[in-house]
């Protein structure tokens, strides 16, 4: 798991520019660092080594073949079993993938396990193929240039390269106010665009010639099943999926909330030894902890578990450098719990398994209730009112902001698809990669953290996406098969219980300062260019939605350390006077 960036160009060769690139990717990558250059590529990577550090440093090379990644492909073994032709050199889980690269081309995407952004090059046809892993679980990011392309596994690297401008795309703006994230290809910086996930792009001196994708849900109708056959199968699915996840070479963790999701890779984990857990809590009287929860199902299993409390003071002091690592802006309060967490496990961690998927995969959120009734019954569409709606705050009041959003509705929708598998599969293909994964991704690559979630694998979505919808909802409560399976797995997990959403008090943190900050953010030229400042000043003041006041507080921030390019080690107060 680590970091790559690269050239791709057409003629004359750019400046060099990589080392800028790799430098503001150290975080990612502090135990190597490695380049290659032939013909039009050059490439880099930074690595946090999880399987064979020592001897699996990156690129790798192969006859005229090289290749970089930020990946964990999880079924290594299996791939060096199909090419027993070849005689491995490491024990990295990457060099499996270089020689299938070397010997079936672009196709050997198609053989791999895992999470993964990857460079390959093969210097005696001159391609080069830049390929996103299925479900979006690893980030990749390029930009278009006068000579060709540069290529990222931040935008980060990307600005500080000086290949994309630190400007604002407002459509995408637009969609992060309202929805905490944006969709599709295009994000917030104009010049700079994610490969989607499941893409492979194959360039060729310096530009584009070919785009291939791999979905990551099965196709099809749903499929009649004895509701007990779907517990055997999921339990097979996930027990196969956790024992892959834990292949390294360093000990692994768990962030462990009071969830079923997480509870339930407590279950499977705890069958292969002692399991590490980290759960945060708050400050907040009366606000919504999971400690006490999470507590009980690590017992149940004899985990050892380990807490952490952020409180208000961490709020302030932090909050600039958290919403920093968020370059590609995802206004997620779970941010702030994350970060601490990781910073937390990184002492003892490199390696964390997260539940992030169940609810995509097994239909978790009351919002796919709705949308899977006709509307005669109640049902809509998902995400039609934006945070700010009817508080008359923004001076852009279309529905701009949607659009994206729209699109992939649309393209979510297919003959076979009931309506709550089309809003799965929406939520899949943008609200997963673009919000929660990023989350993930930069709030533990912060600190050096690798993290890995086995409910987002093949098999765990062959046995749950196309479970007919009742087996997904039942009684009112999404993930039937899911709360069936783990009620026999871990009683302690209370499996039946109703769910509950995870919230972060920043209302009640912003409250307590709410002055000051209002006005501070209200000062920000960039929020009086999107909204009215003295309403931004009524909204604080009156402490009545926590929400739009965090998401305005989250770009001001974010617009101080990605656009003003302005630091980011200081308080709130700090960051938002300097």
């Amino acid at each position: 798991m680590c970091a790559l960036a690269g050239l791709a160009w057409r003629d004359k060769p750019p400046s060099e520019t990589l080392p800028l690139m790799l430098d503001a990717l150290a975080h990612r990558g502090p135990d190597g660092t490695g380049s290659y250059h032939s013909l039009n590529v050059a490439f880099g990577h930074r690595r946090l080594a999880i399987i064979d550090p020592a001897r699996g440093a990156q690129p790798l090379r192969a006859g005229t073949a090289s290749l970089a990644a930020n990946a964990e492909i999880y079924n290594y073994p299996e791939l060096r079993a199909f090419i027993p032709e070849v005689q491995c050199t490491t024990g990295s889980d990457c060099e499996p993938a270089l020689h299938l690269f070397r010997r079936d081309g672009p196709g050997f995407i198609k053989r791999l396990r895992g999470m993964y952004a990857i460079a390959a090059h093969d210097s005696a046809s001159g391609l080069l193929l830049l390929s996103r892993d299925p479900f979006g679980i690893k980030p990749l990011y390029l930009t278009p240039t006068a000579w060709g392309l540069a290529f990222a596994s931040t935008p980060q690297a990307l600005l500080a390269g000086g290949h994309a401008a630190r400007a604002i795309r407002p459509r995408a703006r637009a969609a992060l106010l309202q929805m905490q994230f944006s969709c599709g290809a295009d994000t917030i910086f104009p010049d700079i665009y994610r490969v989607l996930p499941g893409e492979t792009l194959h360039i060729e001196r310096g530009a584009i010639t070919a785009r291939t994708h791999l979905h990551p849900l099965p196709p099809g109708r749903p499929e009649p099943v004895r509701p007990s056959l779907a517990v055997e199968n999921f339990d097979r699915a996930l027990n196969e999926s956790v024992a892959l996840h834990l292949r390294a070479d360093v000990p692994a963790g768990l962030l462990l909330s009071g969830g079923i999701d997480s509870a339930s890779l407590l279950a499977v984990m705890s069958r292969h030894g002692q399991v590490d857990a980290f759960t945060a809590g708050f400050d907040v009287p009366g606000g919504a902890d999971e400690r006490a929860q999470a507590a009980a199902v690590a017992r149940a299993v004899g985990a050892r578990h380990e807490t952490i409390e952020v409180t208000q003071a961490d709020f302030i002091r932090h909050l600039p450098a958290i919403v920093a690592c968020m370059d590609d802006a995802a206004a997620d309060y779970a941010i702030v719990p994350l970060w601490f967490l990781a910073r937390h496990a990184a002492r003892e961690k490199k390696l964390l398994l997260s539940g992030e998927g169940g609810d995509e995969l097994f239909a978790g959120y009351g919002r796919y209730r709705r949308a899977g009734r006709p509307w005669w019954r109640g049902g809509r569409t998902m995400r039609t009112r934006g945070t700010f709606a009817g508080l008359g705050i923004l001076r852009d009041t279309t529905d701009m902001w949607r659009a994206d959003w729209a699109e992939a509705e649309r393209n979510a929708e297919r003959p076979y698809r009931t309506r709550l598998q089309a809003a799965q599969a929406a939520d899949v293909a943008e609200w997963l990669p673009n919000d929660l994964l990023t989350k993930l991704d930069r709030c533990l690559m912060a600190h050096g953290v690798e993290g890995r979630t086995p409910l987002l694998d093949p098999a765990v979505a062959a046995a749950s996406y196309r479970l007919p919808d009742a087996l997904k909802i039942h009684g009112g409560r999404g993930k039937h098969v899911l709360r069936a399976w783990l009620a026999d797995a871990l009683p302690a997990a209370n499996a039946q219980a109703p769910k509950q959403g995870f919230t972060v008090p920043v209302g009640a943190w912003i409250d307590a300062d709410a002055a000051r900050l209002g006005s501070l953010v209200a000062s920000q030229p960039c929020i009086a260019e999107i909204a009215y400042p003295d309403r931004v000043r009524a909204l604080f003041a009156s402490g009545r939605n926590g929400l739009a006041s965090w998401t305005l507080l989250f770009y001001a921030l974010w617009h101080r350390a990605h656009i003003d390019a302005a630091a980011t080690d200081g308080n709130v107060f700090e960051t938002l006077c300097s």
